[in-house]
């Protein structure tokens, strides 16, 4: 995208303008297994996370949304137990993508539904 993405767009990734704010007043905190990285201001009262790729809330791991919130002190790894083996990884937000939930009746899906019993019928103002 070059420069001028980085100076307009902030879908993707962070803008010229958090990367200069995270390097001036932000202290680099940690990174997670998806690559984002998390910051925090010198005074502590702000917190903040810079997105390897695109810019979606729910690439975040329950354990730096917490840090992120100020539920937790300190990085994750430092409090947290290990992962157990039944613990599946979390899944970012498939809306809007291939892989998004589409029901029978969905357009993508053809749009036809199989008619259910007690389904609606129009109100005509004929009928009486």
């Amino acid at each position: 995208m070059g420069i001028l993405g980085k100076i307009f767009t902030w879908w993707d990734g962070a803008t010229i303008g958090t990367s200069l704010y995270s390097w001036r007043k932000g202290k680099a905190v940690g990174r997670d297994d998806a690559g984002n990285s998390y910051y925090e201001s010198s005074d502590g009262k702000r917190r903040w996370v810079i997105y390897n790729g695109s810019n979606d809330a729910s690439r975040i791991s329950p354990e730096w949304h917490g840090w992120l919130h100020g539920t937790h002190d300190g990085n994750p790894e430092s409090y947290l137990p290990p992962v157990r083996g039944f613990e599946a990884p979390a899944i970012p937000n498939l809306t809007g993508t291939d892989h998004a939930y589409r029901p029978s009746g969905a357009i993508e899906r053809g749009g036809r539904r199989a008619r259910a019993t007690g389904d609606y019928e129009a109100w005509s103002p004929d009928a009486s």
